[in-house]
């Protein structure tokens, strides 16, 4: 294996990260690939940005009257309010001396979807965020079973109407579709079954605070999975982290966001079982996902489309150039077709290669060009500095294939960045 060259540095940190951040490729560069990955892996929690002001919470019981006043005021509140909590996340993205917990939070995020339109509930969203980042690296287990207590969520999939008279199937479906086993490994009965177990899990109305309601829970027996019993919630969460394909399904779901968009159902299959026995241990699967030859091999660079957050965020934690507004950064994100805090339904972003299409394709060009330009004489003095090094570095660090376009004849620093922006190959990592 030996040392880390500059570019395996530089494939670490943007897989990693946001953005190829020199400082960071340079303090990677030259150790072992298990030192590398520990200082990845292990980093302390940055601070975060202040809080946003958002009112605290909405009391749901008028929410649920069909009094359009009452929900044009709610909706109002949230689109503001929205907005700000949008916002603090980009500055948080933008600031932090901790980039893998924000990508961590971020595919979380996009595991456990909750959004504005759904919840009205900013307040509550953001208090979503802090848990996700807290168990951001941490353990999967846990983080399901807060998930199924979290009051945007149990908003946002209608768990807090559950109960023993009216049943609400939806977190349960989503339970098992999406968080765990996925589709083709349970029956209708088994969504029936798990709604049951979680009635009377709810939201305070004073409080915007989980709740059990015991009154509201249907008691008796069912049968879930092929199990019996008088189950709880936390015993259908149980049975799930039991099951093979919750396993499964969560590795592929790490090697597609971080190894290359064709997982190997071989080792996905050894890395599941080991993650079982960890008892879900998040850290241990990026560990041995990172320390992996997929991870580092040739073939699997340049596989993974950069998503708009790390495209935006990315290239301007990667380059010194003049940042627009947070709002116009926001609008950006929302043209490229990932809005913060408010993904297009419960499944999320798919991403991928849809990320890319011939109108976002276009605003990406535009966004990249718009930032690259300006005076391209490298003895100007327009405040952009860049690292010293010679062109075939410079190539490496913004590019991780070789370059689809002619590199300019021209020679200086600023005229090849921004070729290398503009060509297609800095559109992946």
């Amino acid at each position: 294996m030996g040392l880390l060259v500059f570019k395996d540095a530089v494939h670490l940190v943007s897989r990693t990260g946001l953005g190829a951040e020199w400082d960071a490729i340079k303090q990677l560069e030259g150790r072992s690939r298990e030192d590398a990955i520990n200082l990845v892996l292990h980093s302390a929690a940055s601070g975060l940005q202040p809080a946003p002001r958002m009112t605290p919470w909405l009391k749901l019981e008028p929410m649920r009257l069909n009094d359009m006043k009452t929900r044009n005021s709610a909706w109002s509140i949230s689109q503001r309010e929205g907005k700000l909590l949008q916002a603090w996340w980009v500055k948080q993205m933008l600031a932090t001396r901790t980039p893998f917990i924000e990508r961590m939070t971020l595919f979380w995020h996009n595991h456990f979807t909750s959004s504005i339109q759904k919840t009205l509930q900013p307040s509550l969203l953001y208090q979503q965020n802090l848990l996700l980042r807290r168990h951001a690296g941490g353990n999967f287990a846990e983080l399901l079973r807060a998930m199924a207590r979290d009051p945007a969520m149990l908003v946002y999939l209608d768990g807090y109407q559950n109960t023993k008279d009216q049943p609400n199937e939806n977190f349960a479906r989503e339970l098992l579709e999406l968080f765990t086993i996925g589709r083709g490994q349970y029956r209708e009965s088994d969504v029936k079954a798990a709604a049951k177990a979680f009635t009377g899990w709810g939201v305070d109305n004073n409080t915007g605070k989980f709740i059990i309601r015991p009154e509201e829970h249907a008691s008796g027996q069912v049968t879930f999975l092929g199990k019996t019993g008088s189950f709880t919630g936390d015993d259908i969460i149980k049975i799930l982290l039991a099951h093979p394909r919750t396993a499964e399904r969560l590795t592929e779901k790490f090697w597609l966001e971080f190894v290359s968009n064709r997982p190997d159902p071989a080792l996905v299959s050894v890395w599941a079982q080991q993650l079982r026995k960890s008892n879900y241990d998040i850290q241990s699967l990026m560990h041995t996902l990172l320390a992996s030859e997929p991870f580092w091999a040739v073939q699997n660079r340049g596989t993974l489309v950069k998503s708009p957050v790390e495209l935006v965020i990315g290239t301007l934690r990667t380059l010194p150039y003049p940042r627009e507004s947070t709002e116009d950064l926001l609008n950006l994100c929302r043209l490229l077709g990932q809005e913060l805090f408010d993904p297009p339904n419960v499944k999320g972003w798919v991403g991928g290669e849809h990320w890319i299409n011939t109108q976002t394709l276009l605003v990406r060009n535009a966004y990249l060009s718009k930032l690259s330009r300006g005076d391209l004489n490298d003895k100007s003095a327009a405040g952009v500095k860049l690292p010293n090094a010679s062109e075939e570095q410079l190539v490496e660090w913004l590019l991780p294939v070789k370059p689809l376009q002619p590199l300019p004849t021209t020679p200086g620093a600023r005229r090849l960045v921004r070729s290398l922006l503009l060509d297609p190959a800095f559109q992946v990592s």
